[in-house]
Formats: structure tokens, sequence, C-alpha cells
């Protein structure tokens, strides 16, 4: 059964045709992936998902329910870290969290949510201190347990490792695998060796438009390749000049 099941969903501003019939679904406590170049509607695909945006055309079913009927109802059961996520700068880092897990406190404590968001930061003592003191690797990682501390039932990350060092991005990695545990990821990032060993299943999206799916060892012998790299280079260039004529 799909936790996720997304339907031939289009976006369309204007005269812009972003995203163009994407299908796919997220089984549950599945780690899902969605990869591609700049411009390939990765993020507005996100936030359709998210129910930040509206498809001009199909259907995001979350637990068999049209997102769309009911955006409001669904929301409280995912969490959406989108690349550039802001936070409040003028709280310290225990405040932010704790604020954060003031609205999931139907759930479990409060106290203990944001408890679990500290552990998960690995950031210590600095939580006493000012977000607008921390770097954006620092800042990065309170986005990161934000979103995770909840334990939803979809985590929507967008670009979940910017700015982090190698050592950090590891131990982020880390919580992602452990979020699966209570839910499912849905996450897209520009490091292919990251999604490679991050992903049960890939998606490759390119010109708004799923050009593969499957697991990563599916993919790697489907076109006779040693790495998800290899594989989406060969299709995106052999995509390119198609799109081109």
């Amino acid at each position: 059964m799909s936790l996720l099941l997304v339907d031939d969903i289009h976006k369309i501003f204007h005269k812009t045709h972003a995203v163009r019939g994407v299908s796919f679904e997220i089984r549950p406590n599945e780690i899902f992936g969605l990869v591609g170049p700049n411009g390939a509607g990765k993020t507005t695909t996100l936030r359709m998902i998210a129910a930040l945006l509206r498809p001009s055309s199909g259907t995001i079913r979350f637990d068999g329910k049209d997102t769309a009927i009911d955006p409001d109802g669904f929301r409280p059961y995912i969490s959406y870290l989108p690349e550039d996520a802001g936070v409040y700068k003028n709280l310290t880092g225990h405040q932010y969290l704790a604020f954060i897990a003031r609205f999931f406190e139907d759930r479990e404590p409060a106290t203990a949510i944001a408890a679990r968001g500290a552990e998960m930061t690995g950031l210590g003592e600095r939580l006493s201190s000012r977000v607008s003191t921390y770097s954006k690797g620092m800042t990065r990682k309170l986005v990161i347990a934000r979103a995770l501390m909840v334990r939803p039932q979809l985590a929507i990350l967008d670009e979940p490792t910017s700015g982090l060092d190698v050592i950090s991005a590891i131990t982020v990695r880390e919580r992602i695998r452990n979020a699966a545990d209570h839910g499912s990821v849905l996450l897209s990032s520009h490091n292919l060796l990251e999604v490679e060993n991050l992903c049960h299943r890939i998606a490759l999206l390119f010109a708004g438009t799923i050009i593969e799916c499957g697991t990563p060892e599916e993919l790697r012998a489907k076109y006779d390749r040693k790495t998800i790299e290899e594989v989406f280079l060969h299709l995106v260039r052999e995509k390119r000049p198609q799109e081109e004529k």
C-alpha cells in the first residue's frame, strides 16, 4: 500500500509548463529520492506534495485521501524542509525548537519533542546562543532537527545536507535513515552519491517529467553503469538533444 501516490500532476506558471505529468508512489518507511538538473521541476514538485502549491491538474493522495480536498488536515502529518529554510534568528536554538514543538504537543509533550530535536542537532551548548550567531552549517543542523524531531509520517527534505561539512553530512544522513523507522522520507539532492546510499528508490526528473524510476541496483543494472551518477549523466545526455529538436 502506498503512503503517498502522485498521479499525473502538472504545474503551469503562465506560459511555463514546469511539471509535466509526474507520477510516482512512496511506500511506508521508504526513503525516496527525487533527482534532476537545475530547472527540472524538483522543487515545484516538492511544494505541490507539501500542499504549498496546487497542481494545475492531476492528484496527490496521502494515505488514500486527496490532499487538495483538505490540505489543512493533511499538513500535520508531514514536515517540509525547503533548501532555503529560514529560522527566527532572535531566538536561541533551544527556544526555536521549543516554539516548533508546541505545534505538535497533541502527540506527545512538547518538552520531549524539543529534547529529541536538541539531541539531533549535535550543537550542544551552542543551543543556548541566539540563532543569529550560527554559521550556515549550524543553522542547517537546527532546521533539519526541526523537520525530523516531530516524527512525521512523511518528511519532505529539499537538499538536506546543503552547506554541511563532510562529517556533519554523514551525521545528518544517519538521522534521515533513523527517521524512516517512524515514517517515510522524500528527499531531493544534487549529491547523487548521497541519494544512492540513502534511498530505497530513486526517480530521475528531466524537463518536468520522470524519465526513470527504480532502486539504485535496478537502475545501475538496466543501464550497465557503476553508479547512479553515471546513469543520470547517460540519461540527461540522451534527453537533451531530443529536447532541443
